[in-house]
């Protein structure tokens, strides 16, 4: 082999780098476990709501380190937020939070656009798209298009009543034509949607929450928030559905505010050092505690703190704003809220003079890399409405100020102009400031000093970068455009279903690498453990590279790379029975290794980049679990072909340079498959009418009985329910699934709280079908109850503590969006598969006998889904992990059948004097041997997760192993098969004439 100084420079660079990038996730979880450690020393759990406490002493200690050293490599030293940032992000299954689909509500915007129009066509037309949607593939824009035209007459969408308002004077005009309009209509939704989509990101960022997902899904106006770790669910689903809001404010004077902070804090000593006395007695005491809002702001509930605050509010300052501006005060960024709380305590706000009673307190944006943000003081009103806001601004755009740094420039409507006139006048003459507001965060505050400024344009000037100046510019322009954002689906995931999650996976793991390992000394000797050496730094640059890219570590993505495993003995098997060919042929030891790699290497790289391929289609088309499947399968099949073709070729070579002797074989394996001359094509009409008889019984059981559909496609009902103790969320799924066939149980936030999901009775939505469906609930749930009865259990009471306390419906409409992203993704990489196989293989047949035996493969293991899913012991509802399953046997399916027709061609090309069948014949079992044993080891992978896995991931486990075992046979007996009844004989002569040439 050549350039063997750089094969190991690099693996020696790529594992140096995977070591480093994964001693991030090491640091993390250390430093996470002693903070659970602190927590759970400091508060003990005979104290009251001992677990929201210590996960907030947990979080306390960590915002305490955020910017402290604990990481020191010699030539680098790192803070908590640098290893936190750098440490594998796990996903919502492994760690916990909340996965939320929001439908941004084009149907808001569209009003906007049309300045809340009364025009009877465009409000029709609205109720009909509205009608339409509840059955349509299309986007509702589409279909408003469509609805409108059906009914217009001689009305058009340029209409002065509809979208030729003096909003969009300037882009549209009572010239255009509809077709015109509706280019311009779909540009602005979209402008709309990527607004909503910035606005959401930067609240989730001011949330806190460490590695979320944030994508749009296609254009339709839905947004995928992920959001792992995230416990609080209500204040995370009310920070995504609230509108954006622009706003213009008056500010006061920072300075005329000293004298009320100085009343405040004196106020603010009895209050709080009240209250932390009595938390003090409470500890004592073991009583139960009284939440209050005082709580809340001060952040700190160890039991036996003793000390007391001498100054509230003046400790808390850690700087002043300038003479004459708006800055009250400046303050460390993690004090915000308890500020907040303490200057709106009805105490201290009745410290305020008359005149200022109104006042808005507001935070500023802070600045990047600081911990200080500043405190405005805004006039505010009774109504707390601002004299100017978002709505009138009609366009907005970054720009560059005089001294070159970037701003955004505003372009206001006719009367936000007359308005901001006023305002900039008044401003002028005060000397004072206009703050501009969105979400309630300060994001400028300048001065007016040229005069009132007329004709509604204006800058707003800050210390912004020119991606946040271009993203502000974004959010000014959707603030006319207020779009309500409503939640469609959300999926709530508690610490627990992690932990287990977690624990199965690492189990499931170590069991089959172990036998993988194991098994490849046991077919190859020694050959086997140099294998063994080249998987295992597989493995650590595969979790290296998905530490370095930032990607997110989730279940299924486990899954993948412990199918990984299967992919990279694969490649060494091929490498290895190629070489066993050689020196069965008599050529020395050295020779039949370089001819061995040498001949294997088309056949490796045909078969991975196929698979790849079907992994890339995964990737571009899934979204959440299947993406992160697709990522891990994608960076294993690189990592798998760099350590297979040159790590294991390193060692090899290294081991007989050196004098050692390799036969590639133990002496049970040695002569398992050599010399076998199987008449395969003879048999294919016997497997043509075994194969046939599968499908019409897996036709007619998809046509009879249909599948299993999950929630995510039917839709459901999910129940919130309080239990008095804590309960097993497996144990309450597994009885509840006996009581209606299908259901699920997540623990939701404390662990005597589960959110049940079912599908039980959907297509019942009569007030007798919920009511039916409550009872069934109960009487399941009963063994849990302790004796409540059925009217606690369903009571609406303030004081509940235990039984349903919510019960809403889950929507089905997310299954459209899935059922066509996976027709598509299928489709798409069946398409791009038969053209690879084309461009390789130079004859079609080749690409339809492999595109027919993946049909064949993907047919009958829906078949067996749908004939067993009613009598076999583990979960087999349709959902995204199936769908992950079903694209994976595809993969696999090809990769069998390309390593097959990759042989069928070589012998065409060595021996020219076979027949056609002969070549088919000897090529179908020279790599019999390959093929079992990577099938056998593969199902040795699968069988591990499936046994070992958890309940999570059986299904998807089951619907691979089934594909593997028809994806073995359809590759012997049907794809290569299919090629040669397609072949003409003129096409087999042709073949003859032009190798004999």
């Amino acid at each position: 082999m050549q350039n063997k100084g750089l094969v190991k420079l690099f693996a020696i660079l790529f594992g140096l780098v995977s070591i480093y990038q994964l001693s991030f996730t090491f640091k993390a979880n250390q430093i996470e476990r002693d903070a659970e450690e602190i927590a759970v020393s400091k508060i003990s759990d005979t104290v009251t709501d001992y677990r929201a406490k210590r996960s907030n002493e947990e979080a306390n200690y960590l915002e305490s380190i955020a910017t402290d050293t604990v990481y020191n490599i010699g030539i680098a030293k790192f803070t908590y937020n640098d290893v936190k940032t750098k440490a594998m992000n796990l996903g919502l299954d492994l760690k916990g939070g909340i996965n939320v689909i929001l439908q941004v509500s084009v149907k808001d915007i569209l009003k906007g656009l049309a300045n809340h129009t009364t025009n009877p066509i465009f409000n029709k037309a609205l109720a009909d798209a509205s009608e339409i949607q509840k059955n349509s593939q299309n986007t509702y824009l589409e279909d408003f298009f469509t609805s409108f035209d059906k009914i217009k007459g001689n009305t058009k969408l340029a209409s002065p009543d509809i979208f030729y308002t003096k909003a969009l004077d300037g882009e549209i005009d009572g010239s255009m034509n509809d077709e015109e309009v509706k280019q311009i209509i779909a540009k602005k939704i979209d402008e709309s949607i990527v607004s909503a989509f910035e606005v959401l990101r930067k609240r989730i960022d001011e949330f806190g929450v460490t590695s979320p997902n944030i994508q749009r899904l296609g254009s339709s106006g839905r947004i995928l928030v992920e959001l792992p770790g995230v416990k609080d669910v209500e204040r995370a689903t009310s920070l995504l559905q609230s509108t954006a809001q622009l706003e213009f404010w008056d500010a006061y004077k920072g300075e005329q505010f000293f004298p009320f902070l100085t009343q405040a804090n004196e106020v603010l000593k009895g209050i709080v050092n009240v209250k932390k006395e009595d938390q003090v007695a409470e500890s004592n005491d073991d009583e139960n505690a009284t939440n209050s809002k005082i709580d809340e702001l001060l952040g700190d509930t160890e039991t036996d703190s003793t000390a007391v605050d001498t100054n509230p509010l003046f400790e808390l300052i850690k700087g002043q704003g300038y003479q004459g501006g708006p800055i009250v005060a400046k303050f460390d960024i993690k004090d915000k809220d308890k500020v907040l709380n303490y200057l709106n305590l009805p105490q201290v706000r009745a410290l305020l003079p008359a005149e200022e009673r109104y006042v808005k307190f507001t935070f500023g944006k802070p600045e990047k890399d600081s911990e200080l943000i500043d405190l405005y003081a805004l006039i505010g009103n009774r109504d707390n409405i601002p004299e100017l806001s978002g709505s009138v601004v009609t366009d907005a755009r970054n720009a560059f100020g005089p001294t070159g740094k970037p701003t955004v420039s505003m372009q206001m409507n006719a009367k936000g102009a007359k308005i901001w006139e006023e305002m900039t006048g008044r401003a002028f003459t005060q000397g004072s400031q206009i703050a501009i507001v969105l979400d309630n965060v300060v994001y400028s505050a300048p001065g007016v000093t040229s005069g009132p400024i007329s004709g509604g344009n204006s800058e707003i000037s800050g210390s912004f970068t020119l991606n946040e100046a271009v993203d502000l510019a974004n959010v000014l322009r959707a603030g006319k455009l207020p779009a309500s954002a409503d939640i469609i689906q959300s999926e709530v995931v508690g610490p627990s279903l992690g932990q287990e999650a977690i624990d199965n996976g690492k189990l499931s793991f170590i069991i089959a690498l172990i036998l993988v390992l194991v098994w490849m000394i046991i077919y190859y000797g020694k050959s086997g453990f140099f294998s063994d050496i080249a998987m295992l730094l597989n493995l650590l640059l595969i979790f290296g590279i998905l530490s370095g890219l930032g990607a997110v570590l989730t279940l299924p993505g486990i899954a993948g790379i412990v199918l990984t495993i299967g992919m990279s003995v694969d490649a060494n098997v091929i490498i290895f029975e190629r070489i066993r060919e050689e020196i069965a042929k008599g050529k020395g030891q050295k020779a039949a290794i370089e001819d061995g790699f040498n001949n294997a290497l088309s056949s490796i790289l045909d078969a991975n980049i196929t698979t790849g391929l079907t992994a890339l289609i995964l990737f571009v088309f899934g979204t959440g679990p299947i993406k992160g499947f697709a990522t891990t399968l994608l960076i294993g099949i690189g990592t798998s072909l760099f350590t297979a073709i040159f790590i294991t070729r390193l060692l090899v070579d290294w081991y007989v340079n050196k004098g050692g002797k390799l036969e590639f074989s133990t002496p049970l394996t040695k002569n398992l498959f050599r010399n076998l001359n199987i008449k395969f094509l003879q048999k294919r009409k016997i497997a043509y009418i075994v194969s046939g008889l599968f499908l019409l019984i897996s036709l007619g059981s998809l046509f009879t009985e249909g599948l299993d559909q999950g929630v995510d496609f039917v839709g459901g009902r999910a129940y919130q329910v309080r239990f008095a103790q804590d309960v097993s969320a497996s144990e309450i799924k597994a009885t509840l699934t006996k009581a209606f066939g299908s259901a699920d149980a997540k623990t939701f936030g404390d662990a005597n709280q589960l959110k049940i999901t079912t599908k039980y009775k959907v297509n019942e939505t009569s007030a007798e079908a919920d009511e039916e469906i409550r009872l069934d609930l109960y009487n399941a749930l009963q063994p849990y109850l302790d004796g409540l009865s059925y009217e606690d259990f369903i009571g609406d009471s303030d004081t509940k503590t235990v039984g349903l306390m919510k019960y809403y419906k889950v929507s089905p409409t997310i299954a459209d969006d899935i059922k066509q992203a996976s027709f598509w993704a299928i489709l798409g990489s069946l398409i791009v598969v038969f053209l690879y196989i084309l461009l390789r293989f130079k004859k079609w047949q080749f690409s339809l006998g492999a595109v027919l035996a993946v049909f064949h493969d993907v047919f009958i293991v829906l078949g067996v889904f749908s004939l067993f899913y009613k009598f076999l012991p583990f979960d087999m509802e349709i959902d995204q992990a199936f769908i992950a399953a079903i694209l994976t046997v595809i993969g696999y399916s090809l990769n069998d059948t390309v390593i097959v027709f990759d042989r069928v061609r070589e012998y065409l090309n060595e021996h020219t004097t076979w027949d056609f069948e002969k070549v088919v014949d000897v090529s179908l079992s020279s790599t019999l041997g390959r093929t079992l044993n990577t099938s056998s080891t593969t199902l040795v992978v699968l069988l591990a997760i499936f046994i070992f896995g958890g309940d999570s991931l059986r299904g998807f486990m089951f619907a691979l192993i089934v594909g593997i075992v028809v994806g073995t046979y359809s590759s012997l007996f049907i794809a290569t098969p299919i090629m040669y009844d397609t072949m003409t004989a003129k096409d087999r002569r042709e073949h003859k004439k032009l190798n004999k040439k």
